[in-house]
């Protein structure tokens, strides 16, 4: 199934606040920069691209000079206005150096939940493609009451990215986060856990596994990105999980490379299988 990733042609990449900051509050520019410059060249080999971005608190926290992210919602909105915009100045700067502009879409979940407003927002993304820009997708923080309180009934950006693949239509999933993949215990606690290579569904066995908050100014943690993995399931489209420390992990993932953990549905398995006979 791995060599069929080299045809997606339209690719949402999800990159989580723990990939965008380093552990010490500070904003990981290289990486970003880095993104930047793989996104654009997929874009240059005819690839279309969609960023869900998180990190607007976390941006906003070092903006403002605050080491912890805030407990009350009004202070992480404030913060969220604050550090969105500055986020969304960075990605400008660097895509533009690539020659590639960006367009910001914020979304809350009535936005997407809503018929009409829904049907705008696939016109917006599609249009964005068309015309050679690059959508950068985030939770609205400043209003997504329900997201900066972790209630999981929409999810976090994680959940967020699948329901944005779904929307666009894109093949492939990729979710750039700080670990490798999905393990079957934790490699931190257990140096010889195993990593899947490939998960066909997600049973209560799988969820299990999986546990644990997100990095200190992030919200996410394994389980929202099996919630994502398991949308995407639902809906024909394929995720990868892997450590998004250095970007261009992503030409080896559309290489065919074996990296991370690949979420794909059982018959896509079985028509990869009919076709290798």
């Amino acid at each position: 199934m791995r060599k069929d990733l080299k045809n997606c042609k339209r690719i949402v990449v999800k990159v989580g606040t723990s990939t965008l900051m380093h552990p010490n509050g500070n904003i990981n520019l290289r990486t970003i920069e880095k993104l930047a410059q793989v996104l654009a060249e997929l874009r240059n080999e005819g690839r279309e691209v969609i960023l869900v971005s998180s990190g607007a608190i976390g941006v906003g926290c070092r903006k403002l000079r605050i080491d912890k992210r805030p407990t009350t919602i009004p202070e992480q909105q404030a913060i969220a206005a604050v550090g969105q915009n500055e986020l969304m100045h960075i990605y400008s700067k660097f895509f533009g150096e690539y020659g590639y502009p960006v367009g910001q879409v914020l979304l809350t979940r009535d936005v997407i939940d809503y018929p009409t407003s829904r049907k705008n927002v696939m016109n917006t993304l599609e249009t964005l493609i068309r015309q050679g820009i690059i959508p950068i997708v985030n939770e609205n923080d400043t209003v997504a009451v329900e997201e900066i309180e972790h209630i999981t009934k929409f999810g976090d950006n994680d959940r967020l990215s699948a329901i944005v693949a779904k929307l666009v239509d894109a093949t492939l999933l990729i979710m750039l986060s700080d670990i490798n993949g999905f393990y079957e215990s934790d490699p931190s606690v257990n140096p010889l856990a195993e990593m899947f290579d490939e998960i066909h569904a997600i049973t209560p066995e799988i969820e299990q596994l999986a546990g644990g908050k997100g990095s200190e100014f992030g919200t996410g943690g394994m389980l929202t990105k099996l919630a994502a993995a398991d949308y995407c399931l639902r809906s024909d489209r394929m995720m990868l999980l892997t450590n998004g420390q250095d970007p261009a992990v992503i030409f080896d993932i559309l290489d065919g490379q074996r990296v991370g953990t690949l979420f794909a549905a059982e018959f896509q398995k079985e028509m990869e299988d009919i076709r290798n006979v």
